[in-house]
């Protein structure tokens, strides 16, 4: 092969692995506020958020009880305080995500920072809570919509940070997390008929105890319940507000329909909404 050709064949092999490998870590800039971190081998890269998507807590509706446990909390937490790592699970689109967001705008200017973590990368959180450990901040790790499906060991990697290893748990890390599920793991009936089970599990109740005992690690559980009408208006009038449009008779008759159509009434439908009406009306500012 000449070696012109060769040339011309490893650029190619190396454009398509840029496109594939991430970027090299560099420096983290520690003066962000969000961060992302993404597996890369055994390790990471941490990878700052310049514009973190957040807002004040005041735009949540709905779910007042668990704001306030979970401020209390974080309260905590920044005060040196002893604190939980946070399970958030139930309803969809009934602001378990959106409060953690919002948590940010609250407490940045007392050194909390937040960093999302995907369930995929949670295999190299090791990695990421050695790093976290020599700062000074308080950090919020942050997996929105954690579920695992029947033979997915990356739960395992979570299970011994939250609690369980050997070394001893960061004080300037808690783990917040938000499901759909309470037990994070998927759950059968025949789980249910008896000690030997129908799948032919001689020790049941051990299976079923592995299963539990990821949700059981996490030391605060919040419920998030189904919004009401009116749970559902007073999200709306506060994400309106947000853009400044006037919540009028009008728009509630709107809020009322769209929520019909859409066939359920939720803080993830009322933000919806409000970009859909506020974006009808001329003048309204360019979202962030």
């Amino acid at each position: 092969m000449k070696l012109a050709e060769f040339l011309k064949k490893a650029h190619s092999v190396l454009n398509r692995l840029d496109l594939i490998l991430p970027a090299e870590q560099g420096e983290t800039d520690w003066t962000a506020l969000a961060y992302r971190w993404q597996s890369v081998g055994r390790k990471g890269i941490l990878e700052s958020l310049p514009a973190p998507h957040t807002f004040p807590l005041e735009r949540l509706a709905g779910i007042g009880p668990q704001t306030v446990r979970l401020k209390r909390n974080t309260e905590q937490f920044l005060a040196g305080r002893p604190a939980n790592n946070v399970l958030m699970s139930g309803a969809r689109g009934t602001g378990k995500s959106s409060l953690v967001k919002a948590l940010l705008h609250e407490y940045a200017a007392q050194g909390l920072r937040l960093i999302e973590v995907d369930k995929s990368d949670l295999v190299t959180l090791p990695a990421l809570l050695s790093i976290l450990a020599a700062r000074e901040e308080k950090f919020i790790v942050f997996c929105d919509d954690l579920s695992f499906e029947a033979g997915d060991e990356t739960y395992k990697a979570l299970k011994t940070a939250l609690d369980g290893g050997l070394s001893q748990r960061c004080p300037n890390v808690l783990v917040y997390a938000t499901s759909n599920r309470r037990h994070l793991m998927p759950e059968y009936m025949d789980e249910n008929l008896g000690t030997t089970g129908a799948r032919g599990e001689i020790h049941q109740k051990e299976a079923v105890e592995e299963k539990v005992s990821l949700s059981d690690r996490f030391g605060l559980w919040l419920s998030f319940y189904p919004f009401d009408q009116n749970d559902y208006l007073q999200a709306v009038e506060n994400w309106l507000a947000d853009f400044g449009v006037v919540f009028d008779e009008t728009a509630r008759k709107a809020a009322l329909q769209w929520a019909q159509m859409r066939g359920n009434r939720s803080g993830r439908s009322a933000w919806q909404f409000a970009c859909d009406w506020a974006g009808r009306l001329p003048g309204q500012r360019v979202l962030d």
